[in-house]
């Protein structure tokens, strides 16, 4: 059996709202595991001890810092997302199959609470014109309210590439974050700094491929864009090979056809992840409601300007957290969590 420190350690991440479920196996045992010299190597009474050993974990991805009360403190962070994403840097072979035995067996159990850990946000550009769209419903927005603008490679598509099953959408610049502190990324050794001008390409580089914006389902405190996929993201991957269909959040936004433009030639098809678009009568495209989550990736497709995203009816949206702590709760709700236990 694994060491007994593991199993308390992932007793409590399943302890925070994202949610780490266990195994019949032991998987998400594994995903943590070191040696019992690396552990012992750790730990020790004494302050200084104890402080090498939080730097030690703060470097592998697997505890967040931050300022605290009384100093730089650090904590809990969660698996995903959290330690997944933070290990870019250094997964191999063996830690992507790792998280993909992991995944198959327990990771449904993740995404089948609300709310859902990602949000849809749609390609600019694709949106009615006259349609007001909020700041944290708009991937520019969120660009242009930072003061630091970094990029880095797509871990979910890197760790599918590993166990040999890659698809065909880009891994590298792909995954983009910000942060309130200008310079931020500057020597980062993972993640690359940009300008902002360069963000709003990296942006537009990954709608062009096909590439879902996704961010953390708040309203405040969004620090990063995914530019996701269903064949390999962590997260749309429920949605395509579990039949999960609330695994992300969609946006305010839905795609609507104008069938005096519609030509009928399905090129929009071939852009839509979701299976929303399907031919209807007379040879006008047709929408499911149920299945677009209002990407808008098909939009700027259509050679005859047929598509636009305009807003959902009222009743068909679902409130967006505001912050990141009201999240929390009402997913720790969802699941019986008490909060008071992990902060």
């Amino acid at each position: 059996m694994p060491h007994e420190s593991y199993k308390k350690w992932a007793e409590r991440l399943d302890a925070l709202p994202n949610g780490y479920p266990p195994t019949e196996d032991g998987a998400e045992l594994r995903l943590t595991l070191e040696t019992p010299q690396q552990i012992a190597a750790r730990l020790g009474g004494d302050v200084k001890t104890t402080k090498n050993m939080l730097k030690t974990m703060l470097r592998k991805g697997l505890i967040n810092a931050g300022r605290a009360e009384g100093g730089f403190g650090y904590g809990l962070l969660p698996f995903v997302v959290g330690i997944y994403e933070m290990q870019i840097g250094r997964i191999d072979a063996q830690l992507a199959q790792l998280f993909e035995d992991y995944y198959q067996r327990a990771y449904s159990r993740v995404l089948a609470v609300e709310p859902a850990v990602h949000r849809v946000i749609p390609v600019n550009q694709t949106v009615k014109v006259d349609m007001e769209v909020h700041p944290f419903e708009s991937a520019t927005g969120i660009v242009d309210s930072a003061n630091a603008w970094g990029v880095m490679d797509c871990i979910c598509r890197k760790q599918k590439d590993l166990i040999g099953d890659p698809c065909s959408h880009p891994i590298e610049d792909t995954c983009m974050i910000f942060s309130k502190r200008p310079g931020a990324f500057d020597g980062n050794e993972v993640v690359r700094a940009l300008t902002q001008e360069e963000a709003h390409t990296t942006l537009k580089r990954a709608a062009d491929a096909g590439l879902v914006h996704s961010v953390s389902n708040t309203q405040e405190g969004l620090h990063y864009v995914c530019n996701c996929c269903t064949c390999s993201c962590g997260v749309l991957r429920g949605m395509a090979e579990m039949g999960m269909a609330n695994v992300v959040a969609r946006s305010a936004f839905l795609n609507q056809v104008d069938p005096d433009l519609c030509q009928g030639c399905e090129t929009c098809v071939d852009y839509c992840q979701f299976d929303a678009l399907a031919m209807g009568e007379e040879f006008v495209m047709e929408v499911s409601g149920l299945r677009c989550v209002g990407c808008g990736v098909c939009v700027p497709a259509c050679p005859d300007e047929a598509l636009v995203l305009v807003r959902r009816p009222e009743d068909e949206l679902r409130p967006v957290p505001p912050r990141e702590s009201d999240w929390m709760s009402e997913r720790a709700v969802a699941r019986g969590l008490d909060l008071t236990e992990v902060l």
